[in-house]
């Protein structure tokens, strides 16, 4: 099958530090060449793919100091995938709805992965407008505000087996925070759930310019005293020592998460995860065998024993089973299939090694139907 993934261009496909969505493309889009299929990424030009790059800017506009505008590059992005938009079966878009306009006419091949949050008014008129475009949720809970689009699939995200490695016997001995210091987050619970647990906490996590205040104002006077360590922003290479040697990861947010990657990624290295009962996480974690879920910070401290106490074998093994990159790929294509079966008999484009693969779909594996433009 002949495919294109467009991804945002915040950062490079996979990201050097945090990025969530240009991660979980990269995952798919290597898995999708590793299973036979021509796959083109549209990217930045810094991204490392065994894909085709068209390369749309030189490098991931985060690092660029001289961007002030996101949205002039993801035009010429969108203008260079209309260019070329006939090679391909599939246009796999990761932007949120910033295309909707321009590719409305290709609906019958042009899918949408929502990788934000939803529920924002703003969003309602728009989606009713374009209720035509089919979509595509990364967890049902994620979809609830939009009972009027086309949800036509939730797919969970994957991460390649081999990308993080497990450790059952950890020697680390401290509860762990990784992502994005922000309120949403909710880093000030982390910190107060470790303190009244009696265990260390160690803090990876990035601070967008957005949350300077934030950090400043609430998060930094908590570091004060011992155990509570700030590490920074960390790279993927330091993702299985800092999540492999903790006890558990600490998720305690406070926002209806669509997804929440680290939950998955703790998940690989064995790590039992504690998290707050919002948006996606009764989807992903699986209470009582890979982690404790909670609602308020005195139900997690009193969760920690039992968090602790979790097989983190019996972890690594439901992360293999649910969260592969391959189980994602597989998804994903069953969708293309599905979605260019529902074209008008005219229009169908499929390539044909698409229509010698294709194959019964069984809809079975999805929910019942029911952004901002940046959203990790």
């Amino acid at each position: 099958m002949r495919i294109a993934q467009i991804a945002p261009l915040f950062e490079s496909v996979p990201p050097r530090l945090y990025g969530g969505t240009e991660r979980v493309v990269s995952y798919l889009t290597e898995e999708l060449v590793r299973q036979g299929h021509r796959v083109t990424l549209f990217a930045s030009g810094d991204s490392i793919t065994s894909a085709e790059l068209v390369p749309c800017i030189p490098r991931a506009l985060r690092l660029d100091p001289g961007v002030r505008d996101p949205l002039p590059h993801h035009m010429v992005m969108l203008d260079k995938v209309a260019e070329r938009a006939s090679e391909f079966d599939v246009l796999h878009f990761h932007i949120d709805y910033l295309h909707f306009p321009l590719f409305r006419f290709e609906r019958g091949r042009a899918l949408t992965t929502l990788h934000g949050r939803q529920d924002l008014a703003d969003h309602m008129p728009f989606y009713r407008r374009f209720s035509d475009m089919p979509l595509v949720s990364i967890s049902n809970a994620q979809r609830t505000p939009l009972s009027g689009a086309n949800f036509v699939a939730t797919v969970h995200h994957g991460l390649p087996l081999d990308l993080l490695t497990p450790n059952f016997q950890p020697r680390g001995g401290y509860l762990a925070f990784l992502g994005r210091i922000s309120p949403e987050k909710r880093p000030d619970r982390a910190i107060a759930i470790a303190r009244q647990a009696g265990l260390p906490l160690k803090i990876a996590a990035k601070v967008d310019k957005a949350d300077d205040a934030y950090f400043r104002d609430v998060v930094a006077p908590m570091l004060e005293g011992p155990g509570i360590e700030f590490v920074g922003e960390i790279c993927e290479n330091a993702k299985s020592e800092f999540l492999g040697q903790a006890a558990g990861l600490l998720f305690p947010i406070d926002w209806p998460e669509p997804f929440g990657l680290v939950m998955i990624e703790a998940m690989a290295c064995g790590t039992p995860v504690l998290a707050f009962r919002c948006g996606s996480v009764p989807e992903i974690v699986e209470d009582g065998v890979t982690g404790c879920i909670v609602s308020d910070v005195d139900q997690a401290v009193r969760a920690i024993p039992h968090l602790l106490a979790l097989d983190r074998r019996i972890i690594r093994s439901r992360f293999e089973d649910r969260f592969s990159s391959a189980r994602m790929a597989t998804d994903y294509v069953r969708v293309y299939q599905k979605i260019l079966r529902r074209r008008p008999a005219p229009d169908r484009q499929l390539s044909a090694r698409a229509a010698r693969s294709a194959a019964p779909i069984d809809t079975a594996w999805e929910p019942a139907p029911g952004a901002a433009f940046r959203g990790n």
